[in-house]
Parts: structure tokens; C-alpha cells; sequence
């Protein structure tokens, strides 16, 4: 079977720049607008784009007086989404951290129930101590913590989502049987972490279970990544790099007895474009022309743990700690400290290269110049697809979806039609088997 590459539409309010808000190319005001995301979802599946992805935080950061914030709920409006749309799939980020499993197994299940199996659940483990405080907490917990939360907590999910087994619904009138009590399980989960019986109040989803997605690519994100990940969103900034990434996780995944091939890799991408190149980078100086230095200082104090408050702009970043010792985003923090020392970039320099994409690559060009570095990054084994991330909303995704979907599919690298309904059928991924049913065929076998 053709290798195809696997394209998702990162939303983020009204562009990814941090400047987006301020072009004259968006309204900010439609932020809260629920047919700005309709209109959003249905150009991705225009696109015949794998998914649509919605990121969270469950604090308001230290910049909202210079940025906009996560607005929304990610499920609830991810289903206001589903009604509007028909095969795109839906990817909501949940964090490990501060939810319980049973709630969140319920709400991915109704999420493919009401969308005809499309959910995806993008799993984190939250990074910023701002979240802890909202919830009982003094302090963020360990970044290693947080990790072992989450196995547990994704074990206990999966197991959940098979307590009801695909045949247990019997729905029977005129017998007075709804379900087959025999095919609906309690699942007895007593762990570290975790005390839940089950089974799910909401039957079996669509899928089996939904998408399984990680955002992590610290050496605990990675290996949390290979036992349980389906799609993995991460950031590099050459292609060695990603080829290096790519290779580290596809040995997680065998090294935890999976396939690698149904491992799907999608770094961040943000495609500034123009008509010619000139266009393009005339564009993106705009865009970091727009940047306040006061917010973008903040973003970066954030990554890097430092507070960076009054250090000279054209100066260089300061002296950092090992990312081992970082709690918060350990990949991303690297990221960023080896991007300004490979390139010996000043403070304002850095904030100007992040400002794009918050460490996730930025090209700008043209949409042929664009096809072709998501082409060389899928075929010398650095992706298996991308997700991306429009600077403006709605303008970019339009022009990504218009110009260069079409040269993708012309060489012959992405689909022009879907060729099934589900997200796992557009990542081309089996359908799970309920653990229960699995069971029983082992008996009667």
C-alpha cells in the first residue's frame, strides 16, 4: 500500500503568530464566535484533511493583557463541530494531570458517538504550576509524576471505553431487554492512583476506543508515547533533528511490542505564504512587527522557567539549567535553548523566531516552496505527516487548503477523496477489540 501523509488543521483562535490577533487579515473579536470554527472545520474537510486539533490550558497565562487565551472548552465545542461536519476528525486535548478517568472516558465516548467515530483524544500532562492552583494544588507535580499519573490514568480510560462490549446493546422491545448484561463489565481497577468499578454509563464508541494521541518528546514522553500513542504531535527545528525524533520513537513504539507503522509522526509546521517568496517574508515581518516584547518575554520566561524581565533585548539568552531539571516542558525548553545557541540568536531574535509558532518550524514561501519541505521531511523519514498551523485564521488555512493541498495530491502524497468515516480509518489504523470480548473468544477457542 502508497505511503500518504497525514495532515491535521491545528486551530488556535484567530492565527497561530502571537501577533495574529493584532493583523488586519483576522478579527479578534470572532474568537468567541462559534461560526468561525464551524467555517474552520468545514475548509479542513474541504481539504480533505485528516482532523481538526484544539490545544488547552486550564489557566489563564501572565500575557492575556497582550494575547488571546484559550477561549473554549475543547470537547464541548469540538461536538458543536461534529454537526457541521461529516468526515474530518476531531482532537481534543484533555490533561492527565487535573481530570479523572471516568469523566473523560464518558466524554470521548459521546464525542464519537455524536460525531459517527471521529473523536481523538490528544493526552497531556499539563506543564504550567498556574494550572496547579487551580485545582487544590500548591505546586505543579513532578514532570516524572505526572508521567506515571498518566499511564494509570490512560490504562483505567481503556479500560472503560471496553467494559461495554460491541454486542451488548440488544435493544429489545417487545422482550424488555436494552443490553446484555453479560457484555457490560465492571472493571475493578484499584492502582496507585486510581479506585474506579465502571463499567462506562455511555456504550462502547464507534471506534472501540478514540484516537490516541501525545504531544510529549521528552525521554518520558517518548516512552509514555510508545506504549500508547497512535499519533504523535512534536516540534523540531532541522531535518536531522526530526529524522533523529522520528527514529527514537519508532523504536519506542517496537520496543513496547507495537507495530511502528501505526505510530504516526506529525511535527508542528506554520506555513507563512505569499504569492512569491518576497510576498511571504514581507508577511511574516509584518506579523513580528506586530509582537509586543512585553508578552513574547513572558511566552519565553515560561519555556525556560527564567524570569527574563528586564534583561536587554539584543542581548544573549543567560546561563540556563539542564532540562533535566525542568518541570514543565522538558522538549520544548531544549528546543528553544539549542535554537538559540546553534544560530546565536539575541533575546528579541529568539522571541521574533518563536513568535511564529512557539518553537514549532516556520516556513515562509511560496506553496510550492512549502509542498516541498513537507515532501523532503515525509520521504527522508522525518514525518509521516504534519500538523498544521495556520499564522492567520481563517486566511491561512484557506490558502493551505486551496494551494498547497493540490500540489500534495498532484505528486501523488496526499488523498484526494476520504475513503472511509472514521479517524482511524483516516490514519489507517484497526478498529480496537473490546479486552472482555477478546477474553471470551480465548475461552470458547
Amino acid at each position: 500500500m502508497t505511503r500518504t501523509l497525514h495532515l491535521n488543521a491545528f486551530l488556535m483562535g484567530v492565527g497561530h503568530h502571537e501577533a495574529a490577533w493584532r493583523h488586519p487579515r483576522t478579527d479578534p473579536r470572532r474568537v468567541t464566535d462559534l461560526r468561525h470554527f464551524q467555517e474552520l472545520a468545514r475548509t479542513a474537510e474541504r481539504g480533505t484533511l485528516d482532523s481538526v486539533f484544539l490545544a488547552d490550558s486550564l489557566a489563564v497565562g501572565p500575557a492575556v493583557r497582550h494575547n488571546i487565551q484559550a477561549v473554549f472548552e475543547p470537547l464541548t465545542l469540538l461536538a458543536a463541530l461534529a454537526t457541521v461536519t461529516d468526515h474530518v476528525g476531531l482532537i481534543a486535548t484533555v490533561s492527565t494531570s487535573y481530570h479523572e478517568p471516568f469523566h473523560t472516558a464518558r466524554a470521548f465516548a459521546s464525542l464519537d458517538h455524536l460525531s459517527g467515530g471521529r473523536a481523538g483524544w490528544n493526552i497531556v500532562t499539563s506543564a504550567q504550576a498556574r494550572e496547579a492552583w487551580n485545582f487544590h494544588l500548591d505546586d505543579h507535580p513532578a514532570h516524572a509524576d505526572r508521567y506515571r499519573r498518566a499511564a494509570e490514568f490512560v490504562d483505567v480510560t481503556l479500560k472503560l471505553w471496553d467494559s461495554w462490549e460491541d454486542d451488548a446493546l440488544v435493544v429489545d422491545p417487545a422482550a424488555g431487554i436494552f443490553a446484555d448484561t453479560d457484555r457490560v463489565h465492571e472493571i475493578g481497577h484499584t492502582g496507585e492512583r486510581f479506585r474506579v468499578r465502571g463499567p462506562l454509563n455511555t456504550p462502547r464508541p464507534p471506534q472501540g476506543r478514540p484516537l490516541l494521541v501525545q504531544a510529549g518528546s521528552s525521554p518520558d514522553g517518548v516512552d509514555f508515547a510508545g506504549r500508547y500513542a497512535e499519533a504523535v504531535f512534536t516540534a523540531q527545528q532541522t531535518l536531522a533533528d526530526g529524522q533523529r525524533f522520528y527514529a527514537t520513537l519508532k523504536q519506542a513504539a517496537a520496543a513496547a511490542g507495537r507495530d511502528p507503522e501505526l505510530v504516526k509522526v506529525l511535527p508542528g509546521i506554520a506555513p507563512v505564504l505569499g504569492g512569491t517568496e518576497a510576498e511571504a517574508r514581507a508577511l511574516a515581518a509584518e506579523l513580528e512587527a506586530l509582537i509586543v516584547p512585553e508578552h513574547a518575554l513572558a511566552q519565553l520566561s515560561g519555556m525556560t522557567g527564567v524570569d527574563l524581565t528586564g534583561l536587554p533585548l539584543d542581548g544573549p539568552l543567560p546561563e540556563l539549567p539542564d532540562a533535566t531539571t525542568v518541570q514543565s516542558h522538558q522538549s520544548r525548553y531544549q528546543l528553544v535553548v539549542d535554537l538559540a545557541r546553534r544560530e546565536r540568536l539575541t533575546i528579541r531574535q529568539l522571541i521574533g523566531r518563536l513568535g511564529g509558532g512557539r518553537g514549532h518550524r516556520v516556513v515562509a514561501g511560496t506553496p510550492e516552496q512549502v509542498a516541498d519541505q513537507i515532501a523532503l521531511w515525509f520521504t527522508e523519514g522525518a514525518a509521516d505527516g504534519f500538523n498544521v498551523m495556520p499564522p492567520l485564521l481563517p486566511s491561512g488555512l484557506d490558502d493551505f487548503v486551496d494551494h498547497v493541498v493540490p500540489l500534495l495530491r498532484a505528486r501523488g502524497l496526499f488523498r484526494h477523496e476520504y475513503t472511509g468515516r472514521t479517524l482511524r480509518e483516516h490514519y489507517g489504523l484497526p478498529r480496537s477489540v473490546s479486552r472482555y470480548a477478546a477474553d471470551r473468544e480465548l475461552v470458547t477457542a
